[in-house]
C-alpha cells in the first residue's frame, strides 16, 4: 500500500504537544513512524502527522477532529498545577507535552480487552494482528483500521486466537457480540456519570476494574480515574508507605492523593516508571497538597463529528 496521503494538508500551532511521547506511552496502540512523522488512523480515517517544534503538520483530518483526538484544548499547566508533590512534579516536567487522548470508543474498549497481563508492545503486537485479519484497509496508510464489533462478532474464537489473543479472545468475541446487537451501546457511556459507566462496562466479558478505568481515562476524558496495573500499584504502594494493598485501594487512594487530574498523573508516573526514569521515595507515606476537584479552565468539549 503507498504511503500517507498527501490530501488536506495543514499546519496547527501545538507548543505543548510532544506527538511521539504521546503516541507511544500506552493509550493507542497502532502509530507507526514513517517519513520522519506518524501514520495511522483516527476511527475510519487515514491519517499523517509531524511535529516541528511547536507546529503540528497533518493529512487526511480536519483540524477540529485531530484537536479533539489529541485533547489539544487541556490545560497542562494547570494539570501540573493539580498535585504539589517533588516526584509527581519531576514526573509532569518528564513528561512535557504527553497528553491523554479522546479515543474512538469501541476501538479503545476492544484494545483494552487485549491488555491483561501484557506489556505495551505485546498489546501493539495483538491489535495489529486484528487490524491486519478483520479492519477494513484504508486508502493512504499501511495501517487498517480497527476492525467493527460486527467483524469481530462474525469470528470465531479460534480465529481470535490466531491473532495471538490467547484467553483474552473469549472476552473480545462476547463483548463484540453484544456491540454488535445493539445490547450493549459504547457511546451510551458518554452520558453516565464515572460510576455508573464503569459498572457498565464491568458488566462486560473480559473487562475487570483496572481495563474499565483505562477506557474511562483514554476514550471518554474521565481524567479522573487511575488504573491500577503492575506500575502503578509498585508507585501508589511506595508512595503509601505500606506494604500490602489491593488494587481497589490503591485506586481510591491515587484518586485522593494524585489530586482532582489523577488519571494524567498516573500516566506520567507510568510512562517515566516503563521507560526507567521514574526514582521512586522511600518506603514513607506521600504527602500531597491538591487542589479541589475541577476541570481545566480550557478543558471545552470540542464536538466528535464536527471536521475542518
Amino acid at each position: 500500500m503507498s504511503g500517507p496521503s498527501r490530501s488536506n494538508p495543514g499546519v496547527i500551532q501545538a507548543p505543548e504537544l510532544n506527538l511521539a511521547m504521546t503516541l507511544n506511552s500506552g493509550q493507542a496502540f497502532h502509530w507507526t513512524a514513517l517519513d520522519d512523522g506518524w501514520t495511522g488512523c483516527i476511527g475510519d480515517t487515514a491519517v499523517f502527522l509531524r511535529q516541528k517544534g511547536d507546529r503540528l503538520e497533518y493529512r487526511g483530518v480536519g483540524v477540529m477532529e485531530l484537536q479533539h483526538y489529541l485533547a489539544l484544548d487541556h490545560d497542562l499547566e494547570a494539570i501540573r498545577a493539580s498535585c504539589d508533590h517533588p516526584v509527581v512534579r519531576e514526573a509532569s516536567l518528564g513528561c512535557r507535552g504527553l497528553r491523554i487522548m479522546r479515543q474512538p470508543h469501541w476501538e479503545c474498549l476492544a484494545t483494552f480487552i487485549l491488555s491483561p497481563m501484557k506489556q505495551v508492545a505485546h498489546i501493539r503486537q495483538m491489535s495489529l494482528a486484528l487490524r491486519e485479519r478483520f479492519g477494513t484497509p484504508l486508502s493512504g496508510t499501511p495501517i487498517p483500521a480497527f476492525p467493527s464489533a460486527s467483524a469481530l462478532a462474525a469470528a470465531t474464537e479460534e480465529e481470535l486466537r490466531a491473532c495471538g489473543l490467547g484467553f483474552r479472545a473469549k472476552g473480545l468475541l462476547g463483548t463484540a457480540r453484544l456491540v454488535a446487537s445493539g445490547e450493549f451501546d459504547p457511546e451510551a457511556i458518554e452520558n453516565l456519570s464515572t460510576e455508573e459507566a464503569r459498572d457498565a462496562l464491568c458488566s462486560l466479558p473480559g473487562i475487570g476494574r483496572k481495563v474499565a478505568n483505562c477506557i474511562l481515562l483514554f476514550a471518554y476524558g474521565r481524567l479522573e480515574v487511575v488504573p491500577v496495573d503492575v506500575w502503578i500499584g509498585r508507585i501508589l504502594g511506595s508512595f503509601r508507605g505500606r506494604r500490602k494493598a489491593s488494587p481497589a485501594e490503591l485506586e481510591r487512594y491515587g484518586e485522593r492523593v494524585l489530586g482532582p487530574f489523577a488519571g494524567y498523573v498516573q500516566q506520567w508516573l507510568f510512562h517515566r516508571a516503563r521507560t526507567g526514569l521514574l526514582d521512586l521515595p522511600a518506603k514513607r507515606p506521600l504527602k500531597v497538597k491538591a487542589t479541589a476537584r475541577r476541570s481545566p479552565p480550557s478543558c471545552r468539549r470540542i464536538p466528535r463529528s464536527v471536521t475542518g
